[in-house]
């Protein structure tokens, strides 16, 4: 289980993002710092050269966190399978408020040959 905090700013809210008219914490927000959580959570399991790309997001917002609200968003690996790593994501606000829970999907590869491919 790997958690990271974060704090919203203004440059996080959905309105700076495009994602909404509010000065609240935007999802596109919400869902990276899921993500940077995921690529913590795993970044011990990587071999060299190895890093992990996301492949499937699955994130429910479920509550607003104004400009200045901290925010501790946890991954915990549930799956494990080869390559492929699943991760339960939860973010809470300070007092305990549940802002927003789902899954990421990581896959590990070998940075030098993705790149070679694109």
């Amino acid at each position: 289980m790997t958690t990271l905090p974060f704090t919203v700013t203004d440059d996080d809210t959905a309105v700076a993002l495009g994602s909404g008219s509010l000065p609240v914490l935007g999802t596109p927000r919400l869902l990276a710092w899921c993500e940077a959580a995921t690529c913590a959570a795993i970044a011990d399991d990587l071999g060299p050269g190895e890093t992990s790309v996301g492949t499937r997001v699955e994130i429910e917002h479920l509550r607003a966190s104004p400009v200045g609200a901290r925010i501790e968003v946890t991954a915990t690996p549930v799956f494990s399978d080869g390559r492929l790593r699943r991760f339960s994501v939860s973010a809470r606000q300070e007092d305990g408020r549940v802002v927003g829970t789902g899954e990421v999907t990581r896959v590990v590869v070998d940075a030098e040959r993705f790149l070679g491919r694109l």
